[in-house]
This record gives C-alpha cells, structure tokens and sequence, in this order.
C-alpha cells in the first residue's frame, strides 16, 4: 500500500464534515447546534444530508458527536453498543426514561461504554466546543436510533417528523411524509416497562474507565479496555485497547480484518509495509487487513491512542459474563 492510498483511509480530525440535521431533535432548543460526523460505516443518521467518510464495512462504525457549551443530545437508545472517549471538553452522560436514573461526568480521555438497552443521553457542559468519538456495534449499528416518546413529540413542535421508515421530514422544508409512510409510532407504556432504569452505582464500575488508569494499565503492555477480559467486560462484536508511548513497539503486526486506529494524546507515526504517516489526535485511521504495520509515538511528551478490531462475537446487547 502506498502513502497515497493509506492517506484515503485517514480522516483527518480538521477535515471532518458535520451534518446539523442528522436526528429528529436537529429544531429542538437546547439541541439543535449539536454536529454529528459519520466517520467509518453508514452511522445512524437520520438525514440524507450525512456525509460518510469511509464506507467499508468494519463490524462497527465509527462516529463523532461535537456540541457547543450547555448543548445536548436527547434521550435515546441502541440495540447493539455505543462507546465514547471524550476527545476535547468535559461532558455529562445521564441516561432513564427520562434522563434521572444515573449520570456521570467524563474528563478528556475517559471512555463509556453505554449499556445497551437503556435510554440515554449527554451534554457539553464545559466551556468550549466540545467533540466525542464513537464506536457503535455491528455494521448497520443496530438499525437506527430508538427514541424516548418525548423527544419525537418535542421534534414535531419544532418542524421534524421521523418516518417509520427512519428518514426525517422537515415541514420548514416543505416536506411531507410520502405516500404509504407513517409517523414512526411512539413507544408504548408496556414496551418501555422493559427500558432498564440502572443506577449510577450500576453503571459507573463496569462501564466507564479513566484515562490515567487506562495510561497505568498500558505501562508496560497495552492495555484492553472493552472485551471478554478487559477492564470493562463485554463482548459487543469489538475489542478496544489502549496504547501508551511506554506500551508502543515498532514490532509490526497484522489483523484477518480491517482495524482503526484513533490518537488521543501526542502524535503517531504510522509505519506499514509501503510507508508511513503521521498521525494527529482526533485523526481516524482505517488499516486494511493483513497489513503488517505498527504506531510508535512520533515526538516526546504524552501520547495514547485507542485501537478498535471486531471480533467474531456478534454485535448484541451488553454481555454481563
């Protein structure tokens, strides 16, 4: 593989597009300057108005979430994982029927792994622009979005209406559900009885990791923070781990499937059979399979980044071992 084709599988962190439009919560004050970039397989936007930056299939998705101060995305939820690492600000993630069953506060670097099933949602409450970077299980991650009954009644006070066919219409637009299509149906009493209310003692110890302990844990190796043995156990079709400059190597190695590589702290020197590149936090890189390559830390100072493969578990509900 050559400079030029491997620079086609990395998506720079300034050259990410955003979509405003992507849910049907896009009108809704207090949500409607959020962004959402479909980085790595087709996402769960609503709007045709998505831009995916590599379409190849992973058994996961990629994606990014980037919101100004004291913006939000409402509650919902996923059928298969949803993960983030905060790259930049300070969020709260809250999650329940109605967003009070639990919530925690994450700092750059730290890592949820959201159990799947639950209604949830988060918020920039720093004091810049803040971004989040996702993963969420499977190729067609989970099918879409399911949202809390509220947040479908709140979108058509405000213009959207979400089709049963998972495409957003916008009456500000002139548009209209077409013939043969029906308003998505809200949620009834019975079915969310079975939407789980965890507490934050519940989810805080298996599903959220820090970042200095994840730096500790990749002293000398690196460190598995999502998988069968990881620090957050679970098996939802991916593994993610977690390299410092002290656990790098430039022993090249190679994966039977496609993986990605996202920096958080310092730069990398990508090395492959064919040459190199650097890379920059916020910056996606997809590595083809059977590719031999490494990631060493490219200059001194702080440097982590998370390495996502699938795996053969299939994509599902958070496994509880």
């Amino acid at each position: 593989m050559t400079p030029a084709e491997m620079e086609t599988r990395i998506v720079r962190y300034g050259d990410l597009q955003p979509c405003k439009t992507a849910f049907i919560d896009a009108h809704t004050p207090g949500s409607d300057q959020k962004e959402n970039f479909t980085i790595i397989g087709g996402g769960v936007s609503e709007s045709p108005d998505q831009h995916v930056h590599i379409a190849i299939p992973h058994g996961f998705n990629i994606g990014a979430a980037g919101q100004p101060p004291k913006c939000r995305n409402s509650l919902h939820s996923h059928r298969t994982a949803e993960v983030f690492f905060v790259l930049k600000g300070r969020w709260r993630f809250f999650w329940g029927r109605y967003g009070k069953a639990g919530e925690v506060v994450l700092e750059e670097g730290d890592i949820i792994n959201i159990p799947t099933g639950i209604f949830r949602g988060f918020e920039n409450i720093g004091t810049d622009y803040g971004m989040i970077m996702a993963i969420l299980g499977g190729d067609d991650a989970g099918g879409g979005v399911i949202w809390a009954p509220q947040v479908i009644e709140d979108a058509k006070d405000h213009g959207l209406v979400l089709g049963e066919n998972g495409k957003l219409y916008d009456s500000k637009k002139d548009q209209r559900l077409p013939d043969g299509v029906k308003p998505m149906p809200l949620l009834t009493e019975e079915e969310l009885a079975g939407y789980p209310e965890p507490t934050t003692a519940d989810v805080i110890p298996r599903h959220v990791a820090r970042y200095w302990d994840m730096v500790a844990m990749a002293d000398r190796k690196p460190a598995l923070v999502i998988g069968e043995n990881g620090m957050l156990p679970d098996k939802p079709g991916f593994e993610v781990g977690f390299l410092t400059r002290a656990s790098s190597t430039t022993d090249m190695h190679q994966h039977d499937r496609p993986s990605v590589l996202m920096p958080m702290r310092g730069h990398w020197r990508l090395i492959w059979e064919g040459g190199e590149a650097t890379l920059n936090p916020g910056d996606t890189v997809s590595i083809p399979e059977n590719l031999m390559h490494t990631a060493v830390s490219a200059m001194t100072g702080e440097a982590s980044l998370f390495h996502i493969v699938a795996t053969d578990d299939a994509a599902g509900p958070t496994w509880t071992g």
